[in-house]
């Protein structure tokens, strides 16, 4: 009997790909797509036919806790990736990200205690950490929320500790660096530098270049989740994933240009300055708790992520909105 599983945030970027390897691997997935009523599934419309007609998806909204509640009956384990994410938005509408972020959380939270949810993996984020006080990262890391996202991840990882301390619910915190690849939306750095340069530009703009980050390939991040889910000995745990290489955000835009376009430069658009002390200048993570549990190792180095990258790009040039900055 194969395993039923819920993805929330399963219409997104991470939750797209998490729900179609979970799919091709055998287990029955419940996707919650967020209600709209232009009756979108976000990435999960682009799935293949064959995938998208096996993944059993609903509408729903993360905040909604009767909502929640339903969508979680029946299932054995749940990867809980619904959240706002983008950091420049938070600075503008922080209320919304802690009733997503934390209130939504919760309301997971809730619903796997009162259902016995088998497992329950919580999505968190290298941004818990805050700018590196030692490299590599490790999960002892203090924290330090330098923006209103970061905060309200602090905020729900320690909600889903609280949880599995206080209630036994089998929690795992699964915290992956930055995450890229194909569906990424161009409010991420990388699909923002791609799309500049394949649709002409010569003038790439960017805010600050000197943040180093720990880039994974999407598919290495999904089989992070995989495995800890699969893995006993990770309940009750915070588990980075991470590739343990860094690269500053100005060489990864060298590396593009080179690529793509070598006759572009880099020009600095003020407003995609994060304010001085919210602005994360080092990420590098430390992967060795998740190869000790798991043996997860990363497949992807940053060159053939980026080439599957740019070409998933080039072919859908269509959905980026390059000439604006998004956040």
């Amino acid at each position: 009997m194969s395993k039923r599983v819920l993805v929330t945030g399963a219409d997104g970027f991470i939750g797209s790909h998490l729900a179609e390897q979970l799919t091709r691997a055998g287990y029955e997935v419940r996707a919650m797509a967020l209600y709209n009523s232009f009756g979108s599934f976000g990435w999960l419309d682009s799935l293949p036919q064959d995938v998208k007609q096996s993944i059993e998806i609903i509408p729903g909204d993360i905040r909604d806790p009767n909502g929640v509640r339903e969508m979680m009956k029946g299932v054995d384990s749940v990867f809980h990736l619904a959240a706002l994410i983008a950091i420049p938005f938070s600075y503008h509408s922080p209320d919304s990200y802690v009733d997503t972020n934390i209130k939504g959380t919760l309301n997971l939270l809730q619903a796997a205690r009162e259902l016995g949810t088998g497992r329950v993996m919580i999505t968190s984020t290298s941004e818990v950490y805050g700018t590196a006080r030692y490299v590599p990262i490790d999960e002892n890391h203090p924290y330090q929320g330098q923006s209103p996202y970061s905060a309200t991840k602090i905020g729900a990882d320690r909600l889903a500790e609280s949880f599995y301390r206080s209630f036994g619910t089998p929690v795992t915190i699964v915290r992956p660096f930055n995450t890229y690849g194909p569906r990424q939306s161009a409010r991420a750095v990388i699909p923002t530098i791609i799309s500049q340069l394949l649709k002409g530009s010569e003038e790439i703009k960017l805010g600050s270049l000197t943040p180093t980050r720990d880039f994974n390939f999407v598919l290495d991040t999904v089989a992070g989740f995989m495995a800890l889910e699969s893995c006993e000995a990770a309940v009750g745990q915070e588990v980075n994933i991470a590739t343990g290489v860094e690269i500053s955000i100005g060489q990864l835009a060298q590396e593009l240009i080179r690529q793509i376009n070598p006759a572009a430069r880099i020009v600095c658009d003020q407003q995609r300055l994060r304010p001085e002390k919210s602005e994360v200048n080092r990420l590098l993570g430390d992967n060795s708790r998740i190869r000790a549990l798991t043996g997860w190792a990363p497949r992807y180095d940053l060159a053939s992520g980026l080439a599957l990258t740019i070409e998933w790009i080039r072919g859908n040039l269509g959905s980026y909105k390059s000439e604006i900055y998004n956040i």
